[in-house]
């Protein structure tokens, strides 16, 4: 009797930590090289956006597929050994048509590329020479932008530019080939699998440059008019009382 109920806890447990805590992905495309393998396992965190955690700047993430991007793809038919093992995370799903792409601009950001140019955020360069494929250029086989992103959404690239379908590649989309924060299964946090590839998906520093954050560039403005609007009120009233009692 012990042995089938310590066997029924342990699949709880299993399903419980897929649906809460991290689940496993399978990298299926060489869109994310180098950074990413093609048959790189990843551990992906779905704990954070339970507590209200929204997807940022320089995060690799997988995502369901918004419509439209993987409509051509074919997904191989699994065993039922492989249906179980994915079912209870412990392998992750053949089936999920999910991607996985860094987060480059988040909602209420301006997102541009020139040709010959950097990706710029908000008007500042992001400096990507830590995570895009060798020898790759950061836009050149699709510049874009301006493109200011819904709120709500993302704005992400494959680390492979000249081999990733990202959110260039949808633009004629609903959201300009941004993706919806609903959409986002989690952040890729490590990848564990195979061990000799073991390692962590940090933020590039790049994303971490003074002045990024749109709302933040703006807040020294805003309370500057903010403090200035009192002060000319203050000098009209003493301009008026003068002139009256002259």
């Amino acid at each position: 009797m012990e042995l089938p109920l310590l066997v029924g806890i342990a699949l709880i447990l299993a399903l419980l930590i897929k649906t809460f805590l991290v689940q496993a992905f399978s990298i299926p495309s060489d869109s994310m090289q180098n950074t990413l393998q093609r048959g790189d396992r990843v551990l992906v965190d779905k704990l954070t956006p339970w507590f209200g955690s929204e997807p940022e700047r320089g995060e690799v993430v997988v995502f369901h597929d918004p419509g439209g991007w993987l409509e051509d793809t074919v997904t191989p038919e699994p065993n039922a050994v492989q249906k179980f093992l994915s079912f209870i995370g412990l392998m992750p799903s053949s089936e999920e048509k999910d991607l996985i792409k860094r987060v480059i601009a988040v909602g209420g950001d301006t997102v541009e590329c020139k040709e010959n140019g950097p990706v710029t955020v908000n008007g500042k360069s992001l400096d990507e020479k830590s995570f895009i494929f060798p020898g790759n250029t950061p836009c050149n086989d699709k510049p874009f932008g301006p493109i200011k992103v819904p709120e709500g959404r993302i704005f992400v690239m494959g680390d492979h530019r000249q081999n990733s379908l990202d959110s260039r590649y949808h633009q004629e989309l609903p959201g300009q080939g941004t993706v919806s924060n609903e959409e986002v299964v989690g952040r890729a946090i490590v990848v564990a699998w195979p061990l000799s590839r073991w390692a962590t998906l940090p933020v590039p520093d790049t994303f971490d440059q003074p002045g990024l954050n749109a709302a933040a560039a703006m807040a020294p403005a805003a309370l500057g008019v903010a403090g200035a609007v009192p002060l000319v009120l203050w000098r009209r009233r003493r301009l008026t009382a003068r002139r009256t009692a002259g």
